[in-house]
């Protein structure tokens, strides 16, 4: 199963990594990657593979939610095919 993490909050150190750890500590492994910062505002989109995942995907979006909460970000988690409805023009 795929999912879509998004990411947003204040530019600072440590975001990818803390959020990149999270994910390899339950084997979700990242396919790709949209990062951008423009006035100090951090934004980024990863696809991730959860197909040997430790973890079941609610409990990772409570995961990451509570890990974004502790850097100052708002981490969401969505499976796929939930996110392309969401944002279909």
């Amino acid at each position: 199963m795929r999912i879509v993490i998004t990411i947003i909050g204040q530019d600072r150190v440590g975001i990818v990594a803390r959020v990149s750890n999270v994910l390899a500590e339950h084997n979700v492994n990242i396919l790709d990657i949209n990062q951008n910062i423009m006035n100090g505002f951090f934004n980024m989109v990863m696809i991730a593979d959860m197909g040997g995942a430790s973890m079941a995907l609610k409990e990772l979006q409570q995961l990451l939610k509570d890990e974004g909460q502790n850097i100052g970000v708002e981490i969401k988690v969505q499976h796929e095919d939930i996110f392309k409805i969401m944002h279909r023009i």
